[in-house]
């Protein structure tokens, strides 16, 4: 496999990484009128159809610090700490929320062929479709839209405290499917994707203190 295979597989393997509940901030957006999240952190659990994909490439996935690894009765997953993020969760509409973020640590993706290091993960969600930016062997890379949270499916809780005031939110178990562009992209380079998107390929949980906007 090519160092360009390997840099497309990681980038592929990554795009779920970057879904956030902090969402994509819009190029419209007025400064100040999006909250703020902190103290939060982001779990990817990749299903049964994502590990497949992974043991076709005989690869092997281990967390970059400060992210770490999480195997447990339900599988495995990496939790990565928010770093910064900004947006609206819209907890009245959860499929509405908008902003961005940005994780700390990474994956190392390991394969017979060579490693693949996945790092400054940077995640946007707009109109429900995920976005963003990494660092893949020390080389910047961006996509378009990969994946598609489903908002709608996953569970929103927050907490109940005087309007304006920060509020924990979590939002548990919201699916990942890939977008056409992945898929295509994926089938282009190594032939049958062996997923389409209809495939759920991580569930995404994420907590945060989030801040409203002043005013």
């Amino acid at each position: 496999m090519s160092a360009k295979r390997r840099s497309v597989l990681g980038a592929a393997m990554a795009g779920p990484l970057l879904a956030q509940f902090t969402g994509a901030v819009s190029a419209t957006a007025v400064p100040g009128t999006l909250g703020t999240v902190s103290e939060g952190w982001v779990e990817v659990r990749w299903t049964e159809q994502a590990q497949a994909l992974l043991d076709r490439f005989q690869a092997v996935v281990e967390a970059v610090a400060p992210a770490q690894l999480v195997q447990d009765a339900q599988g495995r997953a990496i939790r990565f700490p928010v770093r910064s993020g900004q947006g609206d969760p819209s907890a009245a509409d959860p499929p509405k929320a908008h902003g961005d973020g940005r994780l700390d640590g990474g994956v190392d993706i390991r394969t017979p062929d060579g490693n693949v290091r996945v790092t400054g993960l940077a995640g946007a969600l707009q109109d429900g479709l995920a976005s963003g930016k990494c660092v893949v062997n020390g080389v910047d890379l961006g996509h378009q839209a990969v994946v598609r949270p489903g908002l709608d499916k996953g569970v929103l809780k927050t907490e109940h405290v005087p309007l304006g005031k920060p509020m924990k939110v979590r939002m548990t178990d919201v699916p990942l499917r890939p977008t056409p562009e992945l898929v295509e992209t994926f089938s282009n380079t190594f032939g049958d994707a062996d997923f389409s998107t209809d495939t759920v390929l991580a569930h995404v949980t994420a907590e945060g203190v989030y801040t409203p906007p002043k005013g």
